[in-house]
């Protein structure tokens, strides 16, 4: 698994927590920046992990207002929580990140929502990135 990948993964745990707990997106990346190497699991932080968390928690209602307008016949709020946030990286990707190739951002999405998620979210997630990257020259903000 390279580098970047390992970075999204990570950023996608630190979403998933900061949602589950009730907080503002992004919201524990401080607990993993500055971690207990004392405790289990406490690992530093990849810039790149940073960089998407940060970028989607200061994005979040364009990156949500795209996600609702595209998504059909869901709504954010019944979307899987992985796939959610899911989205948001690989939108915060393709809208943002101008070193990311739309097609990686869309694979490396499709290919989380293949291991982390529900039998159908690989094929929900490829869809609607690829609408979003379809639309892209359109939204430009």
């Amino acid at each position: 698994m390279g580098a970047r990948t390992k970075a999204r993964k990570r950023a996608l745990d630190i979403l998933f927590e900061s949602e589950l707990r009730g907080l503002a997106l992004g919201a524990t990346l401080p607990d993993h920046i500055q971690p207990d190497h004392s405790q289990p699991g406490g690992r530093p932080v990849n810039p790149y992990t940073v960089t998407l968390v940060e970028g989607v928690a200061a994005h979040q209602d364009r990156i949500d207002e795209l996600l609702a307008a595209y998504s059909v016949g869901w709504t954010l709020d019944r979307m899987p929580v992985v796939d959610r946030n899911l989205l948001r990286l690989a939108v915060f990707e393709i809208m943002y990140a101008t070193d990311v190739p739309d097609s990686v951002a869309v694979s490396e999405a499709v290919l989380l929502a293949g291991e982390l998620s529900t039998d159908e979210s690989a094929a929900f997630v490829n869809g609607l990135l690829a609408h979003v990257v379809e639309l892209k020259p359109t939204l430009q903000t």
